[in-house]
């Protein structure tokens, strides 16, 4: 049997080192977390070379007192918690008593440290572990650490680091996720001599988010702020039509700690399942308060990973609070054309021209009145045929049934019930929402309806707002109106998606479907939605059954979305289906009777605004 053998203290310093000290930025972080927790209100950050040969963090914290320094490159030395019941209630971003005892077995390290009304200061200096200085200094209230050269005494670790450029990316993005989580805090951050970054510290989350992120990121946010079951999510999330190509910009904090929360990722992502395209994602910054008895932060050395004693409701906090912010703060899109140059003629005159790349090609456009109404249309212009009354009636038919159920429609999210929840007041329902001034102009393609409202002309794609129209009448009504099929629909379905069906036959009744087991894989449907019209059952239920599928989850609260989703589509108005003047008419009143509905349940938007001032500018008629 091999020789079991006691490590000195420079080889066991030097592993534990390892699981903190990864890079110059996991180096950073640690040391902002303790200058946090020493009550700063601003904070200096300093590298070179992307921090492996130099950092220094400067803070106007509480300082150290001199008996307590040698006290803070001690391995499991902390002033943060006392004993094994502080665990369960942890209130500070550091507590383990590992990182600066990890960090001086690694690198130079020197420490300058004041207390408020001491004249003096400390200066403490500790190579590898080893203690060099402790001497009297001249220095600011606060602490200030300068780290050199990490992994001088390990260089098999050092040749691990990346280029100066990718560590000093790591490193500026540790100070970004740490200012706006902390907004009440002014932080500098100087990188090879150069100022890179500086925030307020005025409390004020969107100032420190375009500090840091950019005015375009912060232009598209919006406010969360929800509170339920003794719970708060606030911060921002953008708007849906800012929607970005990945989860980079996506910031979760608990309690103001940086923490990666797949639970609340979710959450969001379903927030906006409705408003964005597949395969877009939000963007925001959002802390959840809790009781720190609810979330374990003692999960990894790197403290970025928690649990939660249960997930449900962080996961209902975080989707109705986001989902509220966007449906009540969002607008509808805006048009955007190229700036036309502006140039002088030979005559002295100013003439309006367009890059070769901006001029609309060249399609010739003729306008003519019918039945009062003015419509668009693309040369040659050919009188309307009439439509098919099968057409014209099932168009109609389904128009009167969005019209029956929308009545019932409530958009605001419904607040979800827990079973110690305080009574609430009764809240008088809100009026109904002014509709405002309109007139139809006409319709493009058969699938734009054109309206003009006060100096602006809206684009309305009418499958997009007749599917939403649809799908949020499902959502709201309480009983969804079925018909009985004159003959019962087989569907036949692989082994996973039949067996999924008959999962959730209760849902699919809830959702307006009678469905039951016929064997062989096949399920017969007997009665569906009356604003489907019968049609299209086979595909719904094959659709709807490879998203059950698919969402294999327990904490999601809009299961029925997916079937809702298909049902609503395929009982819209198809874009190039043929819409009388009247049924225009009445189309828009009913959606300008809805505010909140801007995207289609795909993400696509349901209207596009184009100004008045937009397009005069582009006739040069803006000077």
């Amino acid at each position: 049997m091999p020789e079991i053998n006691i490590l000195p203290k420079e080889v066991y310093q030097l592993i534990a080192a390892g699981e903190v000290v990864e890079r110059p930025s996991s180096v950073v972080k640690e040391m902002i977390e303790n200058s946090v927790d020493a009550g700063a209100k601003s904070i200096t950050v300093e590298i070179k070379n992307g921090g492996s040969t130099y950092i220094r963090i400067t803070d106007d914290g509480c300082g150290i007192a001199r008996d307590q320094i040698k006290k803070v490159f001690l391995p499991h030395a902390t002033s943060k918690i006392k004993n094994a019941a502080d665990l369960d209630g942890i209130a500070t971003l550091g507590f383990r008593g590992e990182a600066m005892a990890s960090i001086a077995a690694v690198a130079k390290v020197e420490l300058l440290s004041r207390q408020k009304g001491d004249e003096l200061g400390t200066r403490y200096e500790i190579e590898g572990g080893e203690e060099k200085v402790l001497a009297d200094a001249g220095c600011p209230e606060g602490t200030t650490i300068v780290v050199r050269d990490i992994f001088f005494n390990t260089p098999a670790r050092m040749k691990f680091l990346k280029k100066d450029v990718t560590e000093g990316n790591a490193v500026s993005g540790v100070v970004d996720r740490m200012a706006i989580s902390h907004p009440e805090i002014s932080f500098r951050f100087i990188r090879d001599g150069k100022q890179v970054l500086i925030t307020s510290g005025n409390g004020e989350l969107k100032s420190t988010v375009y500090s840091v992120l950019g005015k375009e990121f912060s232009s598209s946010l919006v406010e969360v702020d929800y509170t339920v079951n003794h719970m708060r999510v606030t911060g921002l999330v953008t708007k849906p039509s800012a929607s970005r190509k990945s989860r980079a910009m996506e910031f979760f904090f608990i309690n103001n700690r940086l923490v990666k929360c797949q639970t609340a990722m979710a959450a969001l992502e379903q927030a906006y399942k409705n408003s964005i395209m597949v395969g877009r994602f939000p963007g925001c910054v959002l802390n959840i308060e809790c009781d720190t008895s609810f979330v374990d932060v003692n999960v990894h050395p790197a403290k970025i990973e928690v649990r939660f004693a249960n997930e449900r409701p962080v996961f209902e906090l975080v989707y109705y609070g986001v989902k509220s912010a966007i449906e009540t703060q969002d607008t509808p899109k805006q048009a955007h054309f190229a700036e036309p140059k502006t140039i002088v003629n030979s005559s002295g005159k100013l003439d309006f021209a367009q890059k070769d790349e901006d001029k609309p090609q060249q399609i010739e456009f003729r306008i003519k009145k019918e039945n009062n109404f003015w419509n668009v249309a693309s040369a040659p212009v050919k009188r309307e045929e009439k439509p098919q009354q099968a057409e014209v009636k099932a168009y109609t038919s389904a128009l009167d049934e969005t019209r029956k159920i929308s009545d019932t429609l409530n958009v605001s999210a419904p607040e979800p019930k827990f079973e110690h929840e305080e009574p609430k007041q009764e809240v008088k329902p809100e009026p109904a929402p002014e509709i405002p001034d309109f007139t139809v102009v006409g319709e493009a393609f058969r699938t734009y309806i054109i309206v003009e409202i006060e100096n602006s002309l809206y684009y309305i794609d009418k499958h997009a707002a007749h599917e939403r129209m649809n799908f949020e009448a499902l959502k709201a009504t309480t009983q969804i109106n079925s018909q009985v099929l004159l003959e019962p629909v087989p569907v036949r379905l692989s082994k996973e998606e039949y067996n999924a069906v008959l999962e959730n036959v209760e849902l699919y009744r809830q959702c307006g479907f009678a469905v039951e087991d016929f064997g062989s894989s096949t399920v017969l449907v007997r009665e569906c939605p009356s604003m489907l019209g019968g049609e299209d059952i086979e595909d719904l239920i094959v659709e709807t059954a490879g998203k059950l599928l698919d969402g294999k989850t327990d904490i999601t609260p809009e299961r029925m979305d997916w079937i809702f989703h298909s049902t609503s589509c395929r009982a819209a108005v198809k874009g190039g289906d043929y819409t009388s003047p009247e049924e225009r008419e009445l189309f828009v009143q009913k959606l300008l009777s809805m505010p909140n509905i801007r995207y289609c349940p795909h993400g696509r938007p349901v209207m596009i605004k184009v100004s008045r001032y937009e397009i005069e500018k582009q006739f040069g008629r803006q000077g």
